[in-house]
């Protein structure tokens, strides 16, 4: 086992001479396209970083941005961050430079192991991170004074240094939400809740040492080695997802006759497709997980077609603030819940990991202090789910102002509100109906954006569409705004108002959709940049007002 491969990743100069000061002698065609690392040489690693950044005056509980593309150099960074007792501070760079530069200074972070391009970007804006002393440049040194990657691993090599001790309620990392209902926020991670999150993922799935998975997700890949899975990183941008090479995914998947892979939906809806049209299949692949936003049920049904026939696609369900929270499968999917969320059911997420608690409360937007505050709803009616266990975080330390609306207190422990609106079914399943910031409050009652949505995204013509709601709260006009295929946007004036017409019409159909009277179309609809599918519908909702003109309500 510790001579396995641990990661695996396009070769780019040789991660392992950087961090080892070891030559690759791989010899085999497809070691010679990747750069590759075993799980003795991560733990070695691991160690001269953790000893390099002690020796550069690092202390425990300093707070280290690591900002360094996926693969084998941030693995073995940021594991050798928690063993120097540091916590690690992780940034979507696809959130934007503005977020990301907010975000930096909000954690306030001691140092920074980044690539050189964040290092320009701290000298220029030095004044927003005071703190910032203890600096490694991942790649080749420009102008600033601070030591290299490759340097910090020599010196840590040679260093006899004590390594502290880690407890399971130290403080591990910040990772940051997406934003995609306000501004990003830092989630404090201790290192039992990374410890649960692994034990939860292996355990549900069934995960053995010795699997290999395509990881499409980099902070998946910590979870890998800590179970002794191999990791293949892709070739592919990490934060454009839906840019994905859907060819170049296929090819690790078969280079390395991958049992597991970990994407985002945007990511298996481009290799679905890429497979279906070729008539690909991936014999080795048993397991394919996806997550960060409702995956569709096509995409689900492309991928269950090309992979392994007693393999299935697992759709995990949860937050950055709490994952995982539940899972269902392809199957279940497929077979019988897909039929009730095209009518408007809203989307079944499955049931709870073991170690998760949850409860459907009314809805409230005000905070809830103390756990004596909520009130339950009963089986199937609508209301925001909140959760607890080992997995779940229990607060926020950027953006602080968000701990009173989002967490509840009971006794010692958190519940988090995950802002998520559904229902639990007599099975036990969680359906998700939208999230609570963008529910509609009409006059006639609330509507929720996804079993709205669903209606229209049946039409052949759509990709997808937005329910949101303009005017005055509590006597919002609903207004769905649709995003045709490419292939299918109407350039004719006749051929627009006849789509518009045909949607109108399939509201009728059902008594929740049949309150809206506005339908408009867009080119496309922005999304989030990490998963390309949560859709900002704050940004959707001022537009939309506008095109159907204040006449209206």
């Amino acid at each position: 086992m510790p001579e396995a491969v641990a990661v695996a990743c396009p070769r780019q100069g040789s991660p392992v001479a950087t961090l080892l000061g070891e030559h690759d002698q791989s010899v085999d065609a497809i070691s010679r396209r990747y750069s590759t690392i075993t799980f003795r040489q991560l733990d070695a690693a691991a160690d001269r970083v953790a000893r390099g950044l002690v020796e550069l005056g690092v202390q425990p509980g300093m707070r280290l941005a690591t900002l360094v593309r996926p693969g084998i150099e941030f693995i073995a960074v940021v594991f050798g961050i928690f063993r120097a007792g540091a916590v690690t501070v992780l940034i979507d760079p696809g959130m934007g430079r503005r977020n990301l530069v907010s975000c930096l200074a909000a954690a306030r972070p001691d140092g920074l192991v980044a690539i050189p391009v964040a290092h320009a970007i701290r000298s220029l804006l030095r004044r927003r991170f005071p703190d910032a002393r203890y600096n490694v440049t991942v790649g080749r040194r420009w102008a600033w004074g601070d030591t290299t990657l490759a340097k910090l691993c020599q010196t840590g090599a040679k260093s006899s240094v004590k390594l502290p001790r880690t407890a399971a309620d130290q403080s591990a990392a910040i990772i940051f939400t997406t934003g995609s209902t306000g501004p990003p926020k830092g989630v404090h991670y201790r290192h039992s809740n990374f410890d649960a999150q692994v034990d939860q993922i292996r355990d549900f799935y069934d995960i053995q040492p010795g699997e290999v998975d395509l990881s499409g997700f980099p902070l998946f890949a910590l979870f890998n080695s800590a179970m002794g899975v191999t990791t293949i990183i892709p070739q592919m941008y990490a934060s454009r997802p839906a840019r994905v090479d859907p060819a170049k995914i296929v090819q690790a998947v078969v280079d390395w006759q991958a049992s597991q892979a970990f994407g985002s939906p945007a990511i298996w809806n481009r290799v679905g497709r890429y497979c279906q049209d070729r008539s690909i299949r991936l014999p080795s692949l048993r397991r394919v997980l996806s997550a960060g936003a409702p995956v569709p049920a096509d995409v689900v049904d492309r991928m269950k077609q090309c992979i392994a026939p007693d393999g299935d696609v697992h759709t995990p369900y949860g937050a950055t603030e709490a994952l995982p929270v539940a899972s269902i499968s392809g199957t279940e999917i497929l077979g019988e819940t897909r039929n009730q969320t095209n009518r408007g059911a809203g989307v079944c997420v499955g049931r709870r990991f073991g170690g998760i608690e949850w409860k459907v409360i009314r809805t409230d937007d005000r905070p809830i202090a103390d756990i004596t505050g909520i009130v339950e709803e009963p089986v199937g009616t609508v209301g925001e789910l909140i959760v607890r266990g080992p997995v779940v975080t229990r607060e926020y330390v950027t953006r602080t102002d968000a701990n009173p609306l989002s967490k509840i207190r009971d006794g010692t422990d958190v519940w988090h509100r995950m802002g998520d609106l559904g229902y639990f079914d007599d099975d036990g399943r969680f359906w998700f109906c939208g999230r609570k910031a963008h529910r509609v409050r009409a006059a006639h009652g609330t509507m929720y954006t996804i079993p709205c949505e669903a209606v229209f995204n049946m039409h052949p013509r759509i990709y997808r569409t937005a329910l949101v709601g303009v005017g005055p709260a509590d006597r919002q006009t609903p207004v769905i705004v649709a995003e045709p295929h490419a292939e299918h946007w109407p350039r004719d004036k006749a051929i627009r108002e006849r789509l518009l017409s045909e949607l109108s019409a399939l509201a009728q159909h059902h008594d929740h959709t049949r309150p809206i009277e506005h339908f408009l179309l867009r080119r496309s609809l922005p999304v989030d940049i990490r998963h390309n599918a949560k859709i900002f519908r704050e940004r959707l909702a001022p537009w939309a007002a506008r095109r159907i003109g204040s006449a209206a309500l």
